[in-house]
């Protein structure tokens, strides 16, 4: 009966509505309809890995356990997390995105019922590493937008879904506090179980049946094992990881740590008090796509990302040193920090995904592993941090990695093509030199199509001419 019910999910799966159907002769067209669309599942997929940060001591007093063992809740959602990224995500390359995005949150829905209902803290603990290793949906959606999208305005397209991920993130923090303040911490689970299922049968509805990039497909091992040498044959990759990481672990330890500050003392916050914290940041998030549009799709990305980098290490500054006494201090932090994120992030995909069309997948697996382990990092040293020394403490160690993560741009110059150093000189323009390489041939080398070659010199012809 079990395997009679599976085939009809698959055959509801695997059925296309006749207007998703591709058609080579006349490919769907990317509009912004299906930019948004894709940016809404981005969006309401991630922020289920989030609804609990909020919630934490609440969830501690129901569950009766100590603020420092309910961390694990995060800490495992996002090791969940981690794990699909690596063994889930690569398999984009090979299958047809339509289906395998459908599964994926079909599969994650299933197992986010438990959440639901169960009174055992060690239960909740695996569904909620169960559940995030198939929540991996966003990270389908990043390559799949930088694909359609034109290279002249990959950054502006990508722009608006990562600021659905980033959207998603506070946004979960918003929800969580005003449902737990009015309800119980329980119904935001509730709530999330049926967006899930909204966004199956929207995406079911609407999203195009897209062809697979390697249609004779790729030895599951050999994929995996590409990832790792892309890391060691791309510099620009490892850098990109790098620095997502260092400033994936500041957002992380950041929004973590906030939670346990507002709930205490001088604040003494309420639940929807600090969920609400998050509009701060999303005040930040909305300047990420006008940024993109007339900042990181002109200039060389490495500029763009030090410029985010930056602004994340003023708002340390400023929160760590007044945050005990002055509600200022989280206010400018959380806002530069996520600016600082969304002006970095956009520019580091705008980078990575012009490397190999055919590995878009692997080579954002590889990306998001690194921002995982830095929000796996940045969660477990801020609380230990935080436990340790308090706000001042947990403030320095994301000075540290923020420092750090300078350090990591300013040694590899934007048109280096090795792994150290700043040949190719200090050019701001993208004009001066192709968005990879600097050179047609060398695009050519990466496998990018013609089309795509020949659409990007005559954007860049047009700018030249004005």
């Amino acid at each position: 009966m079990i395997s009679s019910y599976l085939r009809q999910v698959l055959s509801w799966l695997s059925w296309v509505p006749p207007r998703c159907r591709y058609n080579p002769e006349s490919p769907p067209h990317f509009s912004m309809a299906l930019n948004i669309l894709f940016t809404l599942a981005a969006t309401f997929t991630i922020a289920s890995q989030y609804y609990n940060h909020p919630i934490l001591n609440k969830m501690a007093e129901d569950f009766g356990v100590s603020d420092e063992r309910v961390t694990a809740v995060p800490t495992l959602m996002q090791a969940g997390y981690s794990l699909g990224l690596l063994f889930l995500c690569p398999l984009g390359d090979i299958f047809k995105r339509r289906q395998y995005i459908l599964l994926l949150i079909l599969i994650s829905a299933v197992l986010w019922i438990p959440l639901c209902v169960t009174k055992s803290f060690r239960t909740f603990c695996v569904f909620s590493f169960l559940s995030s290793v198939t929540s991996v949906t966003p990270q389908l959606m990043m390559p799949l937008v930088a694909s359609l999208a034109p290279p002249h305005r990959r950054a502006t397209y990508l722009s608006i879904v990562v600021s659905g991920l980033l959207f998603g993130v506070l946004i979960a923090r918003i929800l969580s506090g005003i449902v737990t303040q009015y309800t119980g911490w329980r119904n935001i689970y509730w709530v999330s179980l049926g967006i899930q299922y909204l966004l199956v049968a929207q995406l079911w509805l609407f999203m195009p049946d897209y062809p697979s990039v390697n249609p004779d497909g790729i030895n599951y091992f050999k994929l995996l094992w590409s990832i790792l040498r892309l890391l060691f044959h791309e510099p620009l990759l490892l850098q990109a990881c790098l620095v997502g990481l260092l400033t994936f672990a500041i957002f992380t330890s950041f929004w973590t740590t906030l939670t346990f500050l507002l709930a205490s003392s001088p604040y003494y916050f309420s639940s929807i008090s600090i969920g609400l914290f998050a509009l701060i940041g999303i005040a930040g998030m909305a300047f990420g796509p006008v940024f993109a549009r007339y900042v990181t799709d002109r200039i060389a990305p490495l500029f763009s990302i030090i410029a985010g980098e930056l602004t994340c290490l003023i708002g340390i500054a400023v929160g760590t040193f007044i945050g005990k006494f002055s509600i200022w201090g989280p206010v400018v932090e959380a806002f530069s920090i996520d600016l600082g994120l969304q002006m970095s992030q956009i520019a580091q995909r705008s980078s990575i995904y012009s490397i190999d069309p055919n590995s878009r997948n692997r080579i954002n697996t590889a990306y998001m592993v690194a921002l995982t382990i830095g929000q796996l990092i940045g969660t477990a040293v801020g609380n230990h941090g935080y436990a340790k020394g308090g706000w001042i403490e947990s403030g320095n160690i994301n000075l540290g990695f923020v420092l750090f993560g300078i350090f990591v741009c300013c040694i590899r110059g934007p048109w280096e093509k090795g792994w150290v150093g700043w040949s190719g000189g200090w050019g701001l323009q993208k004009s001066t030199i192709l968005e990879v390489s600097g050179s047609i041939e060398a695009m050519r080398e990466v496998s990018v199509t013609n089309s795509e070659v020949i659409e990007a010199a005559r954007d860049e012809s047009r700018e030249n001419t004005c």
